[in-house]
């Protein structure tokens, strides 16, 4: 899949950094490097402007290692970039540590996926079919 893409960062345009990935790193796009104070959140910009396709968006999700060593995740996480978005790309980052994080420009800071998706219609019922499960919600198989 082909998707236009205007960077205006100083950075590489995102790639999958192994053969299997899912996701590609988005990096940082500041002017000087930022601290991120304990439960500190932050937009951090990208310089990336992308058009994609009716019917996919791209997820922004946070990327494991700076969440396990650092704390680092993303408020709304996914972040979701629908097709008829055309504004740059930023990263809603939170410093979930009790350790300042300082982030500069070219850190991984986010991994996007672009994903189909469908657009639902709805259909109003007064019943819906029967399952197994049911009801059954947060908790009902045990610990």
């Amino acid at each position: 899949m082909n998707i236009r893409i205007i960077n205006n960062s100083k950075n590489t345009l995102p790639a999958y950094e192994t053969a299997h990935a899912a996701g590609m790193d988005l990096r940082a796009d500041l002017e000087s490097a930022i601290m991120l104070q304990p439960m500190e959140r932050k937009l951090i910009p990208t310089g990336l402007h992308i058009e994609l396709p009716e019917g996919y968006e791209a997820q922004i999700r946070p990327r494991s290692g700076l969440a396990y060593k650092h704390g680092i995740s993303i408020v709304n996480s996914p972040g979701t970039i629908d097709a008829d978005y055309r504004g740059e790309i930023k990263v809603l980052l939170v410093n979930l540590s009790t350790e300042p994080f300082e982030i500069n420009t070219g850190d991984r800071i986010a991994q996007m996926v672009v994903a189909k998706h469908e657009q639902v219609k709805w259909t109003e019922v007064e019943v819906l079919t029967d399952t197994t499960r049911g009801h059954g919600g947060y908790g009902h198989t045990g610990v």
